[in-house]
């Protein structure tokens, strides 16, 4: 299903009144968020996927990955999870459920979370991730809308996952001796593997008007809610994207996802891309991402500090990737520079 589908389906759904309910659908945010007290809010967030890598544990790992995200990209803390499987009766030997199963695991303790059950139903495709539940204050939520103009855009994790992974799907980076292939590979599975958990402790220390983890709507279409709900726009400097290894070249020899068209077509009245741009560039701007990165609106004042407190901590693909702007014609624009 494509965002317009989705946006066409959620538009039709009634809207929850509830008094504790913080945060629900009306703004696309990253989870749902309900207060059970003056000082605890329980963030609830579900995600999974199709095997992006071919070795099942490093599956498991990289989807955990992903569902634990929406937990940090709000402030919070990851307390339970629950497993969603969905893997063939016939064809598939059980241990590469095993496995798959046991990265997951594996992820959720380096979280600092449990693993409390799940479920599973049949499926001639494998699918895997999980339903997470976190805690946060409640005035401590932060949410995806809220930047203000003069705000700075940081993002944390490089761009490219989806270049990168629709590369090895096609047999590109099968070689693990080729030096180059195994260090492209490697890195995007470093990247997607990674928790946001230290980047969002970082945030927690600066003022951070909004926030978002960049996933399967790419760096354009998670920008673009965020400029829409806070009603401003966002200035995007290509030349400064952080970048994994080999995605632009991978780009520019056309491995391109299908949910990156979609995103382009879905968007395409909403941003604006600069003609001057490269075409490998304009791709990665639309690239859909695998636990992406988190995209901080922080005020300039506080945005050297966040950057060098994130590089100091590990996070070295931290970078300043843009500036929130008075609302124009578009809701986000791509420059060069």
């Amino acid at each position: 299903m494509g965002p317009a589908d989705l946006a066409h389906v959620l538009s039709e759904l009634p809207r929850e009144q509830h008094p504790d309910l913080l945060v629900g659908v009306e703004t696309s945010d990253d989870a749902g968020v309900f207060r059970l007290s003056d000082d605890l809010a329980v963030i609830n967030t579900v995600d999974f996927f199709t095997p992006v890598v071919d070795d099942p544990y490093t599956y498991g790992l990289i989807s955990a990955a992903n569902s634990l995200s929406d937990v940090y990209a709000m402030g919070g803390e990851p307390k339970t999870a629950l497993n969603i499987v969905c893997f063939p009766q016939d064809g598939v030997d059980k241990s590469v459920l095993t496995e798959i199963l046991h990265g997951g695991a594996a992820k959720v303790r380096e979280a600092g979370a449990a693993l409390v059950g799940g479920h599973s139903v049949a499926d001639e495709e494998i699918k895997y991730g999980l339903a997470v539940t976190g805690v946060v204050h409640p005035q401590r939520v932060v949410r995806n809308v809220g930047a203000q103009v003069g705000d700075v855009l940081i993002l944390t994790k490089p761009l490219g996952t989806g270049i990168i992974t629709t590369a090895l799907k096609r047999g590109r980076l099968q070689d693990r001796q080729n030096t180059e292939h195994d260090t492209e590979y490697t890195a995007a599975v470093d990247s997607m593997a990674s928790l946001n958990r230290t980047a969002s402790h970082i945030m927690a220390r600066y003022t951070v008007h909004a926030c978002t983890d960049v996933t399967g709507f790419s760096l354009m279409g998670h920008g673009y809610e965020m400029a829409h709900g806070s009603g401003v726009s966002l200035r995007l400097r290509a030349a400064r994207f952080p970048v994994l290894p080999g995605a632009l070249r991978l780009a520019s020899e056309g491995y391109l996802t299908g949910g990156g068209k979609r995103n382009r077509s879905y968007l395409a009245d909403k941003v604006h891309v600069s003609p001057g741009l490269t075409a490998e560039l304009a791709e990665l701007a639309f690239d859909p991402q695998t636990s992406g990165g988190l995209l901080m609106a922080v005020p300039e004042s506080e945005a050297s500090a966040c950057v060098q407190a994130l590089e100091n901590v590990g996070i070295s693909a931290a970078a300043v990737v843009g500036e929130v702007v008075p609302h124009t014609e578009h809701w986000v624009e791509v420059v060069e520079d």
